[in-house]
């Protein structure tokens, strides 16, 4: 951890404004931002998520901890669901550079995958002013002194940066408050609002949230309408699910936005998320680690204010064209170590940017070749630019020097599974499900694996080991989708596969893959009219599915509507040429 200080000219002050800042390296796991931390002498990794009220454990990362709970609960309360939670108290807690005792945390909600062990609110984050460099893969811990209203924009010298009011960031305990975070039907654990403030989109004015924790920034319903935006209108298409906290999931659409201004910066023709999701402090819209990931931001609580630069690149649509804003890029100084490099490349890597991520790790190689950590990461560069065999020489290295890692095992199996190498790719998953603690996440992503191997029976022992452990999860809806899809590819046990596709859309209501999933068990079962209909409304709501229009065809043919079966069959084969080959292998045929 590095202690720096900044002079930054004061304005209307007598003293000079200075800044010390504790530097906190952080590194984006696709695009969830990572810092490490020590819990009672375990290194590991929390999310820092500037939306959440209060710092959180998920409920195996405590019990791994082996952290006592406490018997009263509060209700975690997310954007898609809520989830029951518990209390803990951490006896050491080693952060920034500085050992804390004693320190409060909440259990519970969703076991957040990809290393890390829970999330990192505002009960900590709140303590000091904060700025969120990932591009560069630092968070700083700020104190202003003799600061007054002095602009803290201190790296922007010369260049464009924009500032914004934001509600002031407090702590109640009242036992009725209701945010994003809390619903408390008892004196609790101190509330601690979000960051808020104000922006305005297609000229209409809406309040943000500005929220770390949230891989992408997301809009209400009710503000998408307010802007000209409603599910069915014209560019409007389906996203898929949005999962959080609790068991339940809500519907995502993507349309089209002429415009979204904040501060002095405005991005043109932009696409955006928006659902039915629900966000405390009247917030309208959740700036997520997209918007982070295209800028440098100073919160300052402090002042109640908040001091941003563009970075350059796309602001939300990370997977399209750079956006039409209205500044220039800020310079930042390159690394000047192995992690450094390391840092920004995963920041490059989250905006899919993954030629200059694979540079940098090379780099980070070159300074320091004994990380496996290294290898891994710039495998999983290589793969995400379509250089799969780059990808593979990059796992066996990992492998070489880390053969328990777990990451390397499972990217190296999808790798094979691209290929259709379905042998090698199983046998990389059978090594991987050995090691993988039994309620870890990475289980459903090797149940899924083994799905695609056409290994169903274990892919379904995958999915029970993980659903029993997970009761309250976010990802449970998944879950049983998938193991339900298992069932229904393999044609095992039926009816146990439609009581899981049941249980599912009682949590995701008319979501299109889960119909999608129970359509095939009840073609399976030759229930041809039921599974048509199912066919027909996840069509509706997302059309173009190759599996979808394949087994609508199946089943249009069984019923005797000869011309439509082969019509839908044609135009699946025409999306997934080896479609049918496949279907037949599972003994799934016109």
């Amino acid at each position: 951890m590095l202690l720096l200080a900044f002079c930054v000219p004061s304005v209307g002050a007598r003293a000079a404004c200075s800044l010390k800042a504790t530097e906190l390296p952080v590194t984006m796991s696709d695009l969830r931002p990572l810092v490490p931390v020590t819990i009672n002498g375990v290194p590991l990794y929390l999310i820092v998520d500037s939306g959440a009220f209060f710092s959180v454990l998920s409920a195996a990362a405590a019990e791994r901890l082996r952290l006592p709970h406490d018997a009263r609960s509060v209700e975690l309360e997310g954007v898609a669901g809520s989830a029951t939670a518990s209390a803990t108290t951490v006896r050491q807690f080693e952060f920034a550079g500085s050992t804390l005792s004693n320190v409060r945390f909440l259990v519970g909600g969703t076991d957040p995958g990809g290393g890390a062990a829970g999330l990192l609110g505002q009960n900590v984050l709140h303590l000091t002013d904060v700025e969120y460099d990932f591009a560069n893969g630092v968070i700083r811990l700020m104190r202003a002194e003799d600061c007054g209203r002095s602009s803290l924009a201190y790296w922007a010298r010369g260049t464009p940066y924009s500032v914004i009011d934001i509600a002031p960031v407090i702590a109640v305990s009242a036992p009725t408050r209701r945010r994003r975070g809390l619903t408390a039907e008892r004196p609790t654990e101190p509330v601690i609002d979000g960051v808020t403030g104000t922006a305005y989109l297609n000229g209409v004015k809406i309040r943000v949230l500005f929220d770390t924790g949230s891989e992408h920034s997301l809009l209400t319903l009710g503000s998408a309408a307010r802007a000209g935006v409603k599910p069915g209108g014209n560019g409007v298409e389906s996203a898929g699910s949005s999962f959080g906290i609790g068991r339940g999931g809500t519907a995502l659409w993507i349309g089209q936005f002429e415009s979204f201004r904040i501060g002095g910066e405005q991005t043109l023709h932009t696409r955006l998320r928006f659902g039915a999701i629900h966000l405390g402090g009247g917030a309208d819209m959740l700036l997520g680690a997209d918007f982070f990931l295209s800028h440098r931001i100073y919160m300052a609580n402090s002042q109640n204010k908040l001091y941003f630069t563009y970075n350059g690149g796309p602001v939300f649509n990370l997977t399209g064209g750079a956006a039409e804003v209205g500044q220039p890029k800020a310079d930042a100084a390159d690394p000047t170590d192995a992690a450094g490099f390391r840092r920004r490349a995963s920041a490059m890597a989250a905006r899919r940017e993954f030629a200059p991520a694979i540079a940098d790790l090379t780099r980070a190689i070159e300074l320091d070749p004994t990380r496996p950590d290294y290898f891994y990461e710039r495998g999983l560069a290589y793969y995400g630019n379509k250089q799969p065999q780059l990808a593979l020489a990059d796992f066996d290295r990992t492998l070489e020097l880390k053969p328990d890692s777990l990451g390397a095992l499972v990217a190296r199996a999808e790798v094979h599974l691209g290929a259709e190498d379905l042998s090698t790719a199983g046998a990389d998953l059978d090594a991987a499900a050995r090691i993988a603690p039994q309620d870890d996440a990475a289980r459903l992503t090797i149940a899924a694996d083994y799905t695609e191997a056409e290994r169903f029976n274990t892919a379904v022992a995958q999915y029970d080991l993980w659903i029993a452990a997970h009761a309250d999860d976010a990802r449970l809806v998944l879950a049983l989708n998938g193991r339900c899809w298992a069932r229904a590819l393999g044609g095992l046990d039926l009816k146990k596969a439609e009581a899981d596709c049941d249980r599912a859309l009682a949590l995701s209501p008319r979501s299109p893959t889960i119909l999608e999933s129970r359509a095939l068990v009840r073609l399976r079962a030759g229930e041809f009219a039921k599974s048509l209909a199912d066919y027909e409304l996840a069509l509706h709501q997302e059309p173009g599915v190759a599996w979808a229009l394949y087994g609508r065809g199946v089943d249009e043919l069984r019923l005797g509507k000869g011309a439509a079966g082969q019509a839908d069959i044609s135009a699946a084969i025409a999306l997934e040429p080896t479609l049918a080959q496949r279907a037949r292998r599972y003994g799934i045929a016109p």
